[in-house]
Order: structure tokens, then C-alpha cells, then sequence
């Protein structure tokens, strides 16, 4: 698809990307003549609801601990053009480019079918990441609350929960969280990329800041909330060099723990970061592209198991090599606690939710 070339200010992405299911798209065709976006509409963000018949997954790959996942909504705001889900919002139909930032599809009745896979007697419990694909504390949940009613659902069913966000909003629902946590039934983990600003607000347009970040993990780590930090992506010739100082950062507020995983640009994610490279740091494109693909065995895409979270290679090992050495450093032996998943019960339907 064709556009006019620019950064759209706000947007990871600058254009729409084709969609591998579909036969025709539709994008830019000429920008300084008749031809216009079908769906332009001041680049604005549309929402959109959907019912549908089940909000769980199933997590089989290896290199994810948790088993099972769920999302409230499909795309996300945010805007990271580096996000590995970009490709997740073909299946809906739309393009993993500026559709995936523009066209929000949110999940009305998460929380209701949350409460029905709880209450079905085969459940027995198991820890549920959310979400897993897309931030569950995007701008759209301000309004929409449905990461909160999902865990007045979790509360009150005493089952454990864990979430990553890069959203300061995760504070409103500290009651929650805290209670949760109190009973070894929650956890949070903070995606950390970056503490330099310029670099977060053009590869992270709608994020926290990586300070106020920090300061979640703070309150959420002197709540009692058990606090994970993840850097992730390392991005070669952006981000690598800030190892160090995020992972003291992330110890010093009081996370308990940390991992990190490096940049791999999947299906039309590629296309997408490439492009925002280009505009964005044009004189350091070669070298990320470059050191990207030898984490890779030569390309900037991976779907090895074992291989396509950390890389391989020298450069992969360099990588491990700081990493560990600083989470020594700053973490020392602290441990992060496992969900307790004994808890669980099943209150008769019609109960008191106390939370509300």
C-alpha cells in the first residue's frame, strides 16, 4: 500500500500494510491529488464493538510460561511499531499498519464470558495472563473498564491472575490488584523499554513515559503487588545500551524480578518497523537492521522455539552475557512468588461482588 511517505505524528505506524487474507485494500493512491483515504476521518481511533463466544487461549509455545491468555480488546492503541501482535488484526480483517493503532475492537463482554469459563466444572484453576496480545490498560479502558470488571470476576472467584501493561492507568485498579495480591493471587509485569523520552515517544507514541513506569512499579511493589520488569524488545543501535540502567531503575523501585527479550519483526511487523526506522533514525537503519538479523540467522523475522525470544550468535551472547551480569547486580536473590491456584472456588451465581 502506498501513502505519502510521512511519520504520522502519534502513530508507530505511517501506513496501512496488506493484508495477507484479503484480495483488495485500500490505502493512499496519490497524496497531493484527488485520491484520498477511504477512511480518513482526521486519522482518528474508532472503536469497535464485538460479542464474541469465548474470550480464552490456550498457550502452547514453549517459550511462554504462563497457559493460558485472554483479551478484552484487538489492536492496540499504543502504537509500538515493533509490536509482535500487529499480525493478530488480519484475522479481523484489517491491516497490521495503521489499522491495528486505528481500529480498536473492543471485547463488551469479556467479563461475562470470563465468569462462565470460571464456572465451567473442567476448570481447574490455572493462572490467566492478561492479556498477552494487546495491553489491557490501553486509552480505550479508561472508558470502557472492562480490564477492571475482569478482575472484580478474578476476585471474586479467588483466581489468580497475572497482567503486563505499559500503562500507568494499571494505578486506578490498585484496590484490586492489592487485595488480590494479598492472597498470592496476583501479579504485575511492566514492559520497560526505554528511559530516554525522545526515543519512547516516537517507538511508543501512546505510552507511559518510562519515569512514570518506574513510578508504577514503586506503588505498585509497596502495595504488596509482586512486580516482573520485562525490557522487551532490545532493540540493537536503539535501546541495547540502556540495559543497565533500566534494570537498576526497575530494582530500585522494587520489582522482584526481570527478563528481557529481544527485537524480531514478524509477518507485516517487519514492513512496519522498517519503515518507521527509516523515518525516524535513518542515519542508525543499517546497523539495527543489520545486528537485528544476526540475532536471526540473517533475517529480522523468527519463529524458532528457544531461539526467537533471545536470539543466537555472538551478539546474542553479548546480550545474555550483560544482562545477566546486571540483574545480578541490581535484583541480587530476590524471587519472584508463584500464583497460588489453591484458592479457587466457585461462589453460587447471584453472589455480592464486594468490589463493586
Amino acid at each position: 500500500m502506498s501513502s505519502d511517505g510521512k511519520a504520522v505524528k502519534g502513530r508507530g505506524a505511517s501506513e496501512q500494510v496488506e493484508n495477507r487474507f484479503l484480495k483488495r485494500n485500500y490505502g493512499v493512491l496519490h497524496w497531493e491529488g484527488i485520491d484520498e483515504p477511504v477512511d480518513e476521518q482526521g486519522r482518528a481511533t474508532r472503536y469497535l464493538v464485538e460479542h464474541p463466544r469465548t474470550i480464552m487461549n490456550k498457550v502452547d509455545s514453549p517459550d511462554l510460561s504462563f497457559p493460558w491468555s485472554m483479551n478484552a480488546y484487538q489492536g492496540c492503541e499504543h502504537g509500538c511499531s515493533y509490536c509482535y501482535a500487529r499480525p493478530t488484526h488480519e484475522y479481523w480483517g484489517y491491516s497490521a499498519g495503521l489499522d491495528f493503532e486505528r481500529v480498536i475492537i473492543v471485547k463488551r463482554n469479556a467479563p461475562e464470558l470470563l465468569e462462565k469459563a470460571l464456572r465451567h466444572p473442567k476448570w481447574a484453576g490455572e493462572p490467566i495472563m492478561m492479556s498477552g496480545a494487546t495491553d489491557p490498560y490501553q486509552p480505550v479502558e479508561r472508558e470502557e473498564q472492562l480490564t477492571r470488571r475482569c478482575l472484580e470476576v478474578f476476585a471474586k472467584f479467588k483466581h489468580p491472575v497475572s497482567l503486563i501493561t505499559k500503562n500507568a492507568l494499571v494505578l486506578r485498579d490498585m484496590d484490586l490488584l492489592s487485595e488480590l495480591a494479598s492472597e498470592g493471587l496476583a501479579a504485575v509485569a511492566i514492559s520497560l523499554t526505554t528511559l530516554d523520552e525522545d526515543l519512547r515517544r516516537v517507538m511508543e507514541p501512546r505510552t507511559s513515559t518510562g519515569a512514570n513506569r518506574v513510578k508504577v512499579i514503586e506503588a505498585l511493589s509497596k502495595a504488596g503487588v509482586p512486580v516482573h520488569v520485562m525490557v522487551a524488545p532490545i532493540i540493537p543501535g536503539l535501546n541495547d545500551r540502556e540495559v543497565p540502567a533500566l534494570l537498576k531503575a526497575a530494582a530500585e523501585a522494587g520489582a522482584r524480578s526481570a527478563s528481557y527479550t529481544v527485537l524480531r519483526t514478524n509477518g507485516a511487523v517487519e514492513h512496519v518497523f522498517r519503515t518507521w526506522l527509516q523515518q525516524h533514525f535513518p542515519d542508525r537503519a543499517a546497523k539495527v537492521i543489520a545486528q537485528t538479523s544476526e540475532l536471526h540467522g540473517g533475517r529480522m523475522n523468527d519463529s524458532v522455539s528457544g531461539r526467537r525470544m533471545k536470539g543466537e550468535g555472538p551478539y546474542a551472547e553479548s546480550i545474555r552475557r550483560l544482562f545477566t551480569v546486571f540483574r545480578k547486580r541490581y535484583f541480587g536473590d530476590r524471587t519472584f512468588p508463584l500464583l497460588d491456584r489453591t484458592k479457587f472456588i466457585r461462589p453460587p451465581e447471584g453472589q455480592l461482588d464486594l468490589f463493586k
